[in-house]
């Protein structure tokens, strides 16, 4: 085992160990009259109404995860005992009735966040009891056998995960598993304050340490090899200042709040500072980065030159990009769902309004988004979210869904009335 000593490390936010989807946000900003013409409308173009394929046991307390033709369902041990003891069950479909693989009781209690398969191993991730903090665990994915467990979040990082532990503040190390025996690839002494994750469609790929005083430096998150390294204030005092990573770069909020200076991370030369006042997050929108203040509002800016090409005080984040246009939240979230927008990529122009939404989670991202709507107590609308035709393409009404769903490329899964899951194929 290889250990590579950075020093200290951080992590302001801990994401999901999942590859990040876009966020949801909104608020209604459609009138009462237009809502329910538009409900009526996309009920009476949706196709027949369609039962679950299949059902899959659940419960209220239970969570569903899809990776590939499986599901994976983590629910009490015994529900008659709030005891908090879970197992995980595995389905697999393909074609037929689900048929299960294996039931394997979790060991300890907690809440999972996270389920996904990953050569020849089911991985979990989540809240321990008592949310005391965070776990991992391996099963061996054709018998569910319990390979490994440990402390903290793991992220997928190519072949193998990156291990962190949030809530630990001393030095805890970042490190680097194989994902089949969690056995240590390399580790990165440190705490989780200083370091920033980059993503990329791999998962992480590098890692960012941003001292108080000295150089920041970038390293592979594979290899744990040193990329570059340069001191971004040289002679200034020690201090710690608000980073993002967005878009190739690393984003340096100034200390006043109200700029943004732009780093390139590949080389860590200085692009770029523009003035944006409150910047909350920062995120690629197609061709350009899309900053988002933290009282609302979007600025989408020239990641080359930091130029703004224009702002809007209607858009809260961008969901996905695609033929030249976004599709963006609108103001906050509401209990009905997140008002989504269409507007061309190069100017804002607002070119649709699709109404509110409950954007469904994704296990698996195959460059598609969807939305489900409740039409009544037990149906759910399904429309996929098509930002480059401007439209919520209707694909079905699901009966007997009431919410909760989740995907992945080829399946959906919605929390049914009677408190167990509904199975549905994507077309």
């Amino acid at each position: 085992m290889t250990v590579i000593d950075l020093g200290e490390v951080r992590d302001d936010a801990v994401p999901e160990p999942s590859t990040r989807r876009p966020r949801a946000a909104g608020r209604p900003f459609r009138t009462v009259a237009v809502l329910l013409v538009a409900l009526v409308t996309l009920a009476a173009a949706a196709p027949p109404p369609r039962a679950a394929a299949r059902t899959l046991v659940g419960g209220p307390a239970a969570t569903a995860f899809v990776s590939g033709d499986r599901v994976y369902v983590v629910q009490p041990l015994d529900p008659q005992h709030a005891d908090g003891r879970r197992r995980l069950v595995a389905y697999r479909v393909a074609g037929g009735p689900p048929r299960t693989l294996w039931r394997t009781a979790l060991p300890g209690a907690g809440v999972a966040a996270s389920v996904w398969e990953q050569d020849g191993t089911v991985l979990l991730v989540g809240r321990t009891a008592g949310d005391s903090g965070w776990e991992s665990m391996g099963f061996d994915a054709h018998t569910g056998r319990v390979s490994w467990r440990q402390p903290g979040v793991g992220f997928p990082a190519g072949e193998a995960l990156l291990m962190q532990v949030p809530e630990v503040a001393d030095r805890q190390p970042i490190r680097r598993v194989a994902v089949r025996d969690g056995r240590t690839l390399w580790s990165v002494p440190g705490t989780p304050d200083n370091l920033e994750l980059s993503f990329g469609p791999a998962g992480v790929d590098r890692l960012v340490y941003l001292p108080a005083a000295g150089e920041t430096a970038v390293y592979d998150a594979v290899t744990g090899a040193r990329l570059v390294a340069r001191d971004l204030r040289p002679g200034d005092l020690p201090t710690r200042q608000r980073t993002l990573l967005a878009a190739g770069m690393l984003l340096v909020i100034g200390d006043a709040g109200g700029t943004v200076t732009g780093y390139d991370l590949d080389t860590l030369q200085r692009r770029w500072t523009a003035d944006l006042p409150l910047v909350g997050f920062a995120e690629r929108c197609g061709s350009l980065l899309c900053a988002t203040g933290q009282t609302g509002g979007m600025w989408a800016l020239d990641p080359a030159t930091g130029a703004v090409r224009w702002t809007d005080d209607r858009w809260t984040g961008t969901l996905l990009a695609a033929g030249g246009r976004l599709l963006v939240a609108v103001g906050m979230t509401t209990g009905t769902g997140t008002a989504l927008a269409v507007v061309e990529e190069a100017t804002g122009r607002l070119v649709a309004d699709l109404g509110e939404w409950d954007v469904i989670p994704q296990d698996e991202f195959d460059g598609r988004l969807f939305g489900v709507r409740r039409v009544s107590n037990s149906r759910l609308l399904l429309a996929e979210l098509d930002p480059a035709g401007g439209r919520a393409e209707v694909r079905q009404v699901m009966i007997g869904a009431v919410g909760d769903c989740r995907m992945g490329a080829k399946l959906l899964v919605c929390r049914r009335t009677d408190g167990d899951f509904g199975l549905w194929r994507l077309s």
